[in-house]
């Protein structure tokens, strides 16, 4: 078994905990979901926000679906003039026996364009 990386991202409107969290966690369903994870199978996972999220750590999304045994670690993305703003993303370790082929990125919301060849 392999260790893959699984990237996503999605965006907010606002800066408030509760539209931080609800994206989050609809990320890390859609992932979960899409790549037919189990949780025992998330090594870890790294979340960044673009400087213009401060109301929540979107770590705490994944405790509050009950991923409270995975590593969660969030960081600031650099600030880059005309970036995509209200931006999460996510990098997610897990334990797999897929090919990198066989991964599926996900990338939500005004998200997609970081990812226009991957995210219809």
């Amino acid at each position: 078994m392999l260790v893959r990386g699984i990237r996503g991202a999605t965006t907010i409107e606002k800066d408030q905990e509760d539209e931080i969290l609800a994206a989050t966690i609809e990320l890390l369903q859609v992932i979960k979901q899409e790549n037919k994870i189990d949780i025992e199978d998330i090594a870890s996972i790294l979340f960044t926000t673009t400087s213009d999220i401060k109301s929540a750590f979107p770590a705490l999304a994944a405790r509050k679906i009950g991923w409270d045994k995975v590593p969660l670690l969030c960081f600031q993305e650099i600030e880059v003039p005309g970036a995509l703003s209200r931006c999460i993303r996510v990098l997610m370790h897990v334990n797999t026996d897929k090919k990198q082929d066989e991964i599926k990125h996900i990338y939500l919301k005004d998200a997609r364009q970081l990812r226009k060849d991957i995210s219809g």
